[in-house]
């Protein structure tokens, strides 16, 4: 079954320095019927106007993932680290039992434009940890390129919990195949561009909740960007 969430149906939010949409209920936005699909829990597409951002705040008990589009993110928290993610970077935080942290557009005259999503962990009181990689374009282009998973195969970043997390960039008719083992769902994320799922036209910002299907046919109606990710 192929569930499409439209773009323009996400709770959206604009306060001027950040305008942000959710594709599950987050902060002032609440929908009983959008809590989460399996451990993936939040998927808020941010941007950020230069110089702006998140004070330091709270976390635990979560595996925070940030994809950036656009821009330059600067990252700052209690564990002491100091960095700054930009395009091709993939970040993972884990909460745990405790972390601070603050996030803000690095550029003082460009917006910092990217993905930040929650997923659950498969228990809480973990140690906290962080982890940075880079993925070339290259290693993108025409491929389900793994970005994140349980085990941190193929160099991607380690998350506790049985999820595989994929990123691909597609030219126009450029096509990828993603087989579903059994048990097993997953969520498509249209980052930019625009694609057809097994048939199905999708715009940027649309999300798919897939279950009960064994292969993905994804195929580029222009130049895109898609995040896939393969859940227990």
């Amino acid at each position: 079954m192929i569930s499409i969430r439209k773009s323009s149906d996400r709770g959206h939010a604009d306060h001027g320095w950040l305008n942000t949409y959710h594709t599950f209920s987050f902060a002032g936005y609440y929908d009983p019927k959008q809590m989460g699909f399996g451990p993936l829990r939040v998927i808020n597409e941010d941007r950020v106007q230069p110089g702006e951002g998140f004070p330091t705040h709270p976390h635990r008990d979560m595996e925070i993932v940030t994809y950036v589009l656009e821009g330059a993110l600067a990252h700052r928290d209690s564990m002491g680290n100091s960095s700054v993610i930009r395009p091709g970077e993939v970040q993972r935080m884990t909460a745990g039992t405790g972390i601070t942290h603050s996030e803000y557009n690095h550029s003082a005259t460009e917006r910092v434009h990217f993905f930040q999503i929650w997923i659950l962990p498969e228990k809480n009181d973990l140690a906290p940890g962080y982890e940075q990689t880079f993925f070339p374009a290259e290693e993108k282009q025409g491929v389900l390129r793994l970005v994140a998973s349980r085990d941190g195969r193929n160099g991607s970043v380690t998350i506790h919990q049985d999820v595989n997390v994929y990123a691909a960039l597609l030219e126009d008719r450029g096509e990828v195949i993603h087989h579903i083992p059994p048990a097993r769902s997953a969520w498509l994320q249209v980052a930019r561009g625009s694609v057809l799922l097994n048939g199905h036209v999708l715009e940027q910002g649309d999300g798919v909740a897939v279950s009960d299907e064994e292969l993905l046919r994804i195929v580029g109606k222009e130049s895109s960007e898609v995040l896939l990710f393969d859940l227990a």
